[in-house]
Protein backbone atom coordinates (compact mmCIF):
# COMPACT_ATOMS: atom_id res chain seq x y z
CA UNK A 1 0.00 0.00 0.00
CA UNK A 2 1.19 2.94 -0.70
CA UNK A 3 -1.34 5.65 -1.09
CA UNK A 4 -2.78 6.07 2.04
CA UNK A 5 -6.06 6.96 0.82
CA UNK A 6 -7.74 3.27 0.77
CA UNK A 7 -11.22 1.79 0.47
CA UNK A 8 -11.87 -0.91 2.94
CA UNK A 9 -14.33 -3.75 2.06
CA UNK A 10 -15.97 -5.55 4.95
CA UNK A 11 -17.40 -8.54 2.80
CA UNK A 12 -18.44 -10.13 6.11
CA UNK A 13 -20.92 -7.51 6.15
CA UNK A 14 -22.11 -7.66 2.48
CA UNK A 15 -22.91 -11.63 3.35
CA UNK A 16 -24.64 -10.66 6.08
CA UNK A 17 -26.70 -7.98 4.38
CA UNK A 18 -27.47 -10.29 2.03
CA UNK A 19 -28.68 -13.05 4.08
CA UNK A 20 -30.47 -10.48 6.06
CA UNK A 21 -31.88 -9.12 2.52
CA UNK A 22 -33.01 -13.19 2.03
CA UNK A 23 -34.41 -13.10 5.65
CA UNK A 24 -36.74 -10.13 5.06
CA UNK A 25 -38.02 -11.58 1.98
CA UNK A 26 -39.03 -14.80 3.19
CA UNK A 27 -40.87 -13.01 6.38
CA UNK A 28 -43.68 -12.12 3.90
CA UNK A 29 -46.55 -14.49 4.01
CA UNK A 30 -46.49 -16.10 0.78
CA UNK A 31 -46.88 -19.25 -1.23
CA UNK A 32 -42.95 -19.00 -2.01
CA UNK A 33 -40.42 -16.33 -1.17
CA UNK A 34 -38.51 -14.56 -4.13
CA UNK A 35 -35.38 -15.06 -5.28
CA UNK A 36 -32.52 -12.40 -5.58
CA UNK A 37 -30.60 -10.50 -8.30
CA UNK A 38 -27.68 -9.71 -6.93
CA UNK A 39 -26.79 -6.56 -8.55
CA UNK A 40 -22.81 -6.13 -9.15
CA UNK A 41 -23.09 -3.89 -12.15
CA UNK A 42 -20.39 -0.73 -12.29
CA UNK A 43 -17.53 -2.93 -10.57
CA UNK A 44 -20.48 -3.59 -8.16
CA UNK A 45 -21.21 0.25 -6.99
CA UNK A 46 -17.43 1.03 -6.71
CA UNK A 47 -17.09 -1.97 -4.24
CA UNK A 48 -14.82 -3.84 -7.02
CA UNK A 49 -16.60 -6.44 -8.76
CA UNK A 50 -14.62 -9.99 -9.04
CA UNK A 51 -14.40 -10.22 -5.04
CA UNK A 52 -17.96 -9.01 -4.10
CA UNK A 53 -19.60 -11.83 -6.92
CA UNK A 54 -17.30 -14.02 -5.43
CA UNK A 55 -18.62 -13.19 -1.62
CA UNK A 56 -22.14 -12.96 -2.85
CA UNK A 57 -21.88 -16.81 -4.20
CA UNK A 58 -20.45 -17.71 -1.43
CA UNK A 59 -23.29 -16.63 0.63
CA UNK A 60 -25.64 -18.29 -1.93
CA UNK A 61 -26.55 -15.93 -4.76
CA UNK A 62 -26.91 -18.08 -7.56
CA UNK A 63 -27.79 -14.69 -10.54
CA UNK A 64 -25.84 -12.20 -10.56
CA UNK A 65 -26.70 -8.74 -13.00
CA UNK A 66 -24.43 -6.53 -14.65
CA UNK A 67 -24.43 -3.69 -17.42
CA UNK A 68 -22.98 -5.29 -20.48
CA UNK A 69 -20.84 -8.08 -21.79
CA UNK A 70 -17.35 -6.83 -20.62
CA UNK A 71 -18.29 -6.75 -17.14
CA UNK A 72 -19.84 -10.29 -17.40
CA UNK A 73 -16.74 -11.32 -19.11
CA UNK A 74 -14.46 -9.83 -16.36
CA UNK A 75 -16.65 -11.83 -13.63
CA UNK A 76 -15.91 -14.94 -15.58
CA UNK A 77 -12.36 -14.45 -15.97
CA UNK A 78 -12.18 -13.77 -12.03
CA UNK A 79 -13.85 -17.08 -11.54
CA UNK A 80 -17.72 -16.72 -10.46
CA UNK A 81 -19.97 -19.47 -11.80
CA UNK A 82 -22.85 -18.09 -11.24
CA UNK A 83 -25.71 -17.29 -14.00
CA UNK A 84 -24.81 -13.33 -14.73
CA UNK A 85 -27.83 -11.40 -16.13
CA UNK A 86 -26.57 -8.91 -18.93
CA UNK A 87 -28.59 -5.60 -18.22
CA UNK A 88 -27.68 -3.39 -21.43
CA UNK A 89 -28.54 -2.86 -24.78
CA UNK A 90 -27.25 -5.00 -27.21
CA UNK A 91 -27.63 -4.40 -30.66
CA UNK A 92 -24.26 -2.93 -31.40
CA UNK A 93 -21.96 -5.24 -29.39
CA UNK A 94 -19.63 -7.93 -30.01
CA UNK A 95 -22.15 -10.63 -29.05
CA UNK A 96 -19.74 -13.65 -29.07
CA UNK A 97 -19.16 -12.64 -25.37
CA UNK A 98 -22.11 -13.78 -24.83
CA UNK A 99 -21.24 -17.46 -26.07
CA UNK A 100 -17.75 -17.47 -24.88
CA UNK A 101 -18.57 -16.25 -21.35
CA UNK A 102 -22.13 -18.00 -20.61
CA UNK A 103 -24.00 -14.65 -20.13
CA UNK A 104 -27.28 -13.94 -19.96
CA UNK A 105 -28.87 -11.57 -22.22
CA UNK A 106 -31.50 -9.12 -21.92
CA UNK A 107 -33.62 -8.23 -25.27
CA UNK A 108 -34.85 -4.64 -25.25
CA UNK A 109 -35.25 -3.81 -28.54
CA UNK A 110 -35.97 -5.29 -31.83
CA UNK A 111 -32.88 -4.57 -33.12
CA UNK A 112 -31.47 -6.35 -30.24
CA UNK A 113 -33.52 -9.88 -31.10
CA UNK A 114 -32.04 -10.03 -34.54
CA UNK A 115 -29.03 -9.41 -33.82
CA UNK A 116 -28.82 -11.62 -30.80
CA UNK A 117 -30.99 -14.34 -32.79
CA UNK A 118 -28.41 -14.00 -36.04
CA UNK A 119 -25.60 -15.24 -32.89
CA UNK A 120 -27.16 -17.08 -31.70
CA UNK A 121 -27.78 -19.22 -34.90
CA UNK A 122 -24.46 -18.56 -35.95
CA UNK A 123 -23.08 -20.21 -32.86
CA UNK A 124 -25.33 -22.56 -33.45
CA UNK A 125 -26.95 -22.31 -29.63
CA UNK A 126 -30.18 -22.32 -28.07
CA UNK A 127 -29.86 -19.20 -25.82
CA UNK A 128 -32.06 -17.97 -22.55
CA UNK A 129 -33.12 -14.19 -22.47
CA UNK A 130 -34.73 -11.79 -20.28
CA UNK A 131 -37.25 -9.92 -22.05
CA UNK A 132 -37.38 -6.13 -20.57
CA UNK A 133 -40.53 -4.03 -20.88
CA UNK A 134 -40.34 -0.04 -20.92
CA UNK A 135 -43.36 0.54 -18.75
CA UNK A 136 -42.54 4.49 -18.55
CA UNK A 137 -39.23 4.95 -17.63
CA UNK A 138 -38.65 5.29 -21.29
CA UNK A 139 -35.48 4.04 -21.45
CA UNK A 140 -35.04 0.24 -22.96
CA UNK A 141 -37.42 -2.13 -22.95
CA UNK A 142 -40.59 -2.88 -25.53
CA UNK A 143 -42.91 -0.67 -25.33
CA UNK A 144 -46.21 -2.24 -22.59
CA UNK A 145 -48.65 -0.99 -25.17
CA UNK A 146 -47.69 -2.15 -28.37
CA UNK A 147 -46.32 -5.67 -27.72
CA UNK A 148 -48.18 -7.73 -30.15
CA UNK A 149 -46.78 -6.26 -33.00
CA UNK A 150 -43.20 -6.06 -31.83
CA UNK A 151 -42.42 -9.57 -30.15
CA UNK A 152 -44.30 -11.74 -32.36
CA UNK A 153 -40.95 -12.02 -34.25
CA UNK A 154 -38.44 -12.51 -31.17
CA UNK A 155 -41.04 -15.69 -30.09
CA UNK A 156 -40.71 -16.85 -33.27
CA UNK A 157 -36.70 -16.84 -33.05
CA UNK A 158 -35.82 -20.30 -33.28
CA UNK A 159 -32.53 -19.92 -31.18
CA UNK A 160 -34.25 -18.33 -28.28
CA UNK A 161 -35.74 -19.45 -25.37
CA UNK A 162 -37.39 -16.50 -22.43
CA UNK A 163 -36.37 -17.41 -19.73
CA UNK A 164 -37.87 -14.03 -17.18
CA UNK A 165 -39.73 -10.85 -18.33
CA UNK A 166 -38.78 -7.88 -16.19
CA UNK A 167 -38.99 -4.02 -15.73
CA UNK A 168 -37.79 -1.29 -14.52
CA UNK A 169 -39.57 1.19 -11.94
CA UNK A 170 -38.84 5.05 -12.76
CA UNK A 171 -39.99 6.57 -9.48
CA UNK A 172 -39.51 3.64 -6.63
CA UNK A 173 -37.94 6.39 -4.79
CA UNK A 174 -40.40 9.14 -5.17
CA UNK A 175 -43.47 8.02 -2.57
CA UNK A 176 -45.68 11.35 -4.07
CA UNK A 177 -45.39 9.55 -8.02
CA UNK A 178 -48.36 7.87 -8.72
CA UNK A 179 -46.10 6.57 -11.99
CA UNK A 180 -45.13 3.85 -9.86
CA UNK A 181 -48.52 2.08 -9.21
CA UNK A 182 -49.33 2.97 -12.85
CA UNK A 183 -46.09 0.75 -14.22
CA UNK A 184 -46.98 -1.77 -12.36
CA UNK A 185 -50.35 -2.29 -13.39
CA UNK A 186 -48.68 -1.98 -16.98
CA UNK A 187 -46.44 -4.58 -16.33
CA UNK A 188 -48.81 -6.96 -15.30
CA UNK A 189 -50.87 -6.46 -18.12
CA UNK A 190 -48.28 -6.74 -20.32
CA UNK A 191 -46.98 -10.47 -18.55
CA UNK A 192 -50.59 -11.34 -19.28
CA UNK A 193 -50.61 -10.27 -22.74
CA UNK A 194 -46.35 -11.97 -23.36
CA UNK A 195 -48.77 -15.32 -21.73
CA UNK A 196 -51.15 -15.49 -24.20
CA UNK A 197 -48.92 -14.37 -27.36
CA UNK A 198 -46.95 -17.60 -26.39
CA UNK A 199 -49.72 -20.15 -25.17
CA UNK A 200 -52.82 -18.97 -26.32
CA UNK A 201 -54.90 -21.98 -24.76
CA UNK A 202 -57.95 -21.19 -22.68
CA UNK A 203 -57.84 -21.02 -19.55
CA UNK A 204 -57.14 -23.95 -17.21
CA UNK A 205 -58.70 -22.90 -14.42
CA UNK A 206 -55.89 -21.73 -12.04
CA UNK A 207 -58.66 -19.35 -9.95
CA UNK A 208 -55.63 -16.75 -9.83
CA UNK A 209 -58.31 -13.55 -12.24
CA UNK A 210 -56.69 -11.13 -14.45
CA UNK A 211 -56.57 -7.84 -12.09
CA UNK A 212 -56.05 -10.11 -9.13
CA UNK A 213 -53.84 -7.82 -6.43
CA UNK A 214 -53.08 -11.29 -5.26
CA UNK A 215 -48.71 -10.73 -5.06
CA UNK A 216 -48.21 -14.32 -5.88
CA UNK A 217 -49.58 -13.65 -9.23
CA UNK A 218 -46.95 -14.51 -11.75
CA UNK A 219 -48.23 -15.14 -14.95
CA UNK A 220 -51.19 -12.84 -13.96
CA UNK A 221 -53.56 -14.83 -16.50
CA UNK A 222 -55.28 -17.30 -15.97
CA UNK A 223 -52.74 -19.80 -17.25
CA UNK A 224 -51.57 -22.50 -15.15
CA UNK A 225 -47.73 -21.60 -14.79
CA UNK A 226 -44.74 -24.52 -14.90
CA UNK A 227 -41.33 -24.31 -13.96
CA UNK A 228 -40.25 -23.99 -17.36
CA UNK A 229 -42.43 -20.84 -17.84
CA UNK A 230 -40.58 -17.21 -17.50
CA UNK A 231 -40.67 -15.93 -14.49
CA UNK A 232 -40.88 -11.80 -13.58
CA UNK A 233 -38.75 -9.12 -11.90
CA UNK A 234 -38.71 -5.70 -11.17
CA UNK A 235 -38.12 -4.39 -7.99
CA UNK A 236 -34.93 -2.38 -7.26
CA UNK A 237 -33.94 -1.77 -4.08
CA UNK A 238 -36.11 1.04 -3.33
CA UNK A 239 -38.96 -0.78 -4.54
CA UNK A 240 -38.38 -4.08 -2.72
CA UNK A 241 -38.74 -1.13 0.51
CA UNK A 242 -41.63 -0.05 -1.26
CA UNK A 243 -44.47 -2.17 -1.51
CA UNK A 244 -44.14 -6.16 -1.30
CA UNK A 245 -46.75 -6.59 -4.73
CA UNK A 246 -44.11 -5.49 -7.17
CA UNK A 247 -41.34 -9.20 -5.74
CA UNK A 248 -43.03 -10.98 -8.08
CA UNK A 249 -40.37 -14.32 -8.59
CA UNK A 250 -37.39 -12.59 -8.00
CA UNK A 251 -35.91 -8.54 -6.32
CA UNK A 252 -33.16 -7.03 -7.86
CA UNK A 253 -30.87 -5.32 -4.68
CA UNK A 254 -28.31 -3.54 -5.21
CA UNK A 255 -27.89 -0.61 -2.66
CA UNK A 256 -28.90 -2.64 -0.45
CA UNK A 257 -26.25 -5.42 -0.65
CA UNK A 258 -23.86 -2.59 0.21
CA UNK A 259 -25.37 -1.74 3.56
CA UNK A 260 -27.52 1.71 2.38
CA UNK A 261 -30.83 2.30 2.00
CA UNK A 262 -31.79 4.61 -1.01
CA UNK A 263 -33.60 7.74 0.37
CA UNK A 264 -35.83 8.88 1.17
CA UNK A 265 -37.21 5.49 2.10
CA UNK A 266 -36.26 3.63 5.46
CA UNK A 267 -36.36 -0.25 6.48
CA UNK A 268 -36.08 -2.58 8.92
CA UNK A 269 -33.32 -4.55 7.31
CA UNK A 270 -30.33 -4.82 9.33
CA UNK A 271 -27.69 -3.66 7.05
CA UNK A 272 -24.13 -2.83 7.79
CA UNK A 273 -22.18 -0.32 5.06
CA UNK A 274 -19.77 -2.50 3.13
CA UNK A 275 -17.38 0.57 1.87
CA UNK A 276 -15.36 2.32 4.25
CA UNK A 277 -13.22 5.14 2.73
CA UNK A 278 -10.22 6.64 5.06
CA UNK A 279 -6.83 8.14 4.26
CA UNK A 280 -4.06 9.89 6.66
CA UNK A 281 -3.24 13.63 7.43
CA UNK A 282 -0.17 14.63 4.82
CA UNK A 283 0.76 17.84 6.68
CA UNK A 284 -0.81 20.55 8.86
CA UNK A 285 -0.33 24.39 8.78
CA UNK A 286 -1.28 27.70 10.20
CA UNK A 287 -3.71 30.03 8.36
CA UNK A 288 -3.48 33.80 9.57
CA UNK A 289 -6.46 35.97 9.78
CA UNK A 290 -7.10 37.31 6.47
CA UNK A 291 -5.33 34.33 4.24
CA UNK A 292 -7.17 31.98 1.78
CA UNK A 293 -7.04 28.48 1.16
CA UNK A 294 -6.68 26.81 -1.94
CA UNK A 295 -7.57 27.85 -5.83
CA UNK A 296 -9.96 30.45 -6.30
CA UNK A 297 -9.37 31.27 -2.66
CA UNK A 298 -12.78 30.32 -2.00
CA UNK A 299 -11.83 30.33 1.85
CA UNK A 300 -10.81 33.11 4.09
CA UNK A 301 -9.78 32.91 7.61
CA UNK A 302 -11.29 35.37 10.07
CA UNK A 303 -9.25 34.09 12.70
CA UNK A 304 -5.97 31.88 13.22
CA UNK A 305 -6.78 28.62 11.70
CA UNK A 306 -5.31 25.39 11.59
CA UNK A 307 -5.83 23.15 8.40
CA UNK A 308 -4.80 19.87 7.80
CA UNK A 309 -3.83 18.40 4.23
CA UNK A 310 -5.74 14.99 3.08
CA UNK A 311 -4.05 13.26 -0.11
CA UNK A 312 -7.54 12.70 -1.40
CA UNK A 313 -9.49 14.96 -4.33
CA UNK A 314 -11.23 14.92 -7.32
CA UNK A 315 -9.59 12.37 -9.26
CA UNK A 316 -10.58 10.02 -6.46
CA UNK A 317 -14.42 10.48 -6.67
CA UNK A 318 -14.68 13.75 -4.22
CA UNK A 319 -17.07 15.88 -5.44
CA UNK A 320 -15.77 19.39 -5.64
CA UNK A 321 -18.97 20.37 -4.05
CA UNK A 322 -18.07 19.02 -0.75
CA UNK A 323 -16.09 22.00 0.17
CA UNK A 324 -18.22 24.41 2.57
CA UNK A 325 -19.91 21.37 3.00
CA UNK A 326 -19.13 18.31 4.04
CA UNK A 327 -16.49 17.37 6.68
CA UNK A 328 -14.08 14.62 7.37
CA UNK A 329 -13.64 12.80 10.71
CA UNK A 330 -10.09 13.08 12.52
CA UNK A 331 -9.38 12.51 15.91
CA UNK A 332 -13.24 11.44 16.48
CA UNK A 333 -14.35 14.87 15.61
CA UNK A 334 -15.64 16.18 12.24
CA UNK A 335 -13.23 19.00 10.51
CA UNK A 336 -15.24 20.65 7.62
CA UNK A 337 -13.58 20.35 4.31
CA UNK A 338 -12.75 24.67 3.36
CA UNK A 339 -11.08 26.15 0.30
CA UNK A 340 -11.70 23.67 -2.53
CA UNK A 341 -11.20 20.32 -3.40
CA UNK A 342 -8.45 19.84 -5.19
CA UNK A 343 -7.36 16.83 -7.99
CA UNK A 344 -5.42 14.92 -5.59
CA UNK A 345 -6.44 16.51 -2.07
CA UNK A 346 -8.40 18.33 -0.04
CA UNK A 347 -8.00 20.99 3.16
CA UNK A 348 -10.01 20.18 6.56
CA UNK A 349 -10.29 23.02 9.31
CA UNK A 350 -8.74 21.22 12.51
CA UNK A 351 -8.45 24.18 14.62
CA UNK A 352 -8.45 23.13 18.31
CA UNK A 353 -7.99 19.88 17.97
CA UNK A 354 -4.30 18.21 18.15
CA UNK A 355 -3.50 16.73 14.82
CA UNK A 356 -0.34 15.66 13.05
CA UNK A 357 0.73 14.54 9.91
CA UNK A 358 -0.28 10.68 10.09
CA UNK A 359 -3.48 10.89 11.59
CA UNK A 360 -6.74 8.50 10.79
CA UNK A 361 -9.18 10.25 8.43
CA UNK A 362 -12.36 8.58 8.00
CA UNK A 363 -13.79 10.28 4.21
CA UNK A 364 -16.85 7.64 4.73
CA UNK A 365 -17.16 5.57 8.30
CA UNK A 366 -17.12 5.91 11.60
CA UNK A 367 -14.66 7.31 13.85
CA UNK A 368 -15.39 7.46 18.00
CA UNK A 369 -18.73 8.00 18.21
CA UNK A 370 -19.40 9.80 14.78
CA UNK A 371 -20.03 8.23 11.46
CA UNK A 372 -20.96 10.16 7.89
CA UNK A 373 -22.55 7.74 5.88
CA UNK A 374 -22.82 7.83 1.99
CA UNK A 375 -26.60 9.12 2.14
CA UNK A 376 -25.29 12.20 4.28
CA UNK A 377 -22.66 12.73 2.05
CA UNK A 378 -25.20 12.76 -1.18
CA UNK A 379 -27.57 15.19 0.70
CA UNK A 380 -24.89 17.92 1.18
CA UNK A 381 -23.67 18.34 -2.26
CA UNK A 382 -27.79 17.13 -3.79
CA UNK A 383 -26.88 13.97 -5.17
CA UNK A 384 -27.39 10.38 -4.84
CA UNK A 385 -25.91 7.53 -3.20
CA UNK A 386 -25.54 5.42 -5.84
CA UNK A 387 -22.88 8.39 -7.77
CA UNK A 388 -20.82 8.39 -4.48
CA UNK A 389 -19.95 4.67 -4.57
CA UNK A 390 -19.96 4.47 -7.99
CA UNK A 391 -17.38 7.53 -8.72
CA UNK A 392 -14.69 6.37 -6.08
CA UNK A 393 -11.71 6.43 -8.51
CA UNK A 394 -9.24 3.43 -9.75
CA UNK A 395 -6.48 4.40 -7.95
CA UNK A 396 -7.88 3.99 -4.54
CA UNK A 397 -6.77 0.92 -3.30
CA UNK A 398 -9.77 -1.65 -1.89
CA UNK A 399 -8.73 -3.60 0.93
CA UNK A 400 -10.93 -6.60 1.57
CA UNK A 401 -11.40 -7.47 4.61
Amino acid sequence: MVRPTVARIDLRALKSNYRHIVDYLGAEPRERAPGVIAVVKANAYGHGAAQIARALEDAGADLLACADIEEGAALRAAGVRAEILVFGALSVSDLDGLFDCGLTPTISTPGAAHAVQTAAARHNHRLRYHLKIDTGMNRLGFRYDNLRRTLPDLFASPNLELAAVYTHFATADDPDSPLFNEQRARFERAAEDITTMRDPRPSTGSGRATGSTDPLMVSLSNHERTESSPYLHAANSAAILRDSRVWYDRVRPGLLLYGLVPPPASSTISLTPVMTLGSRVVAVKGIRPGEGIGYGIKFTAEQPTTIAIVPAGYADGLDLRLAGRGAVLIRGRRAPIVGSVCMDMLMADVTGLDVSPGDDVVIIGGQGNDQIDVREMAAQIGTIPYEILCRIGSRIQRVYE
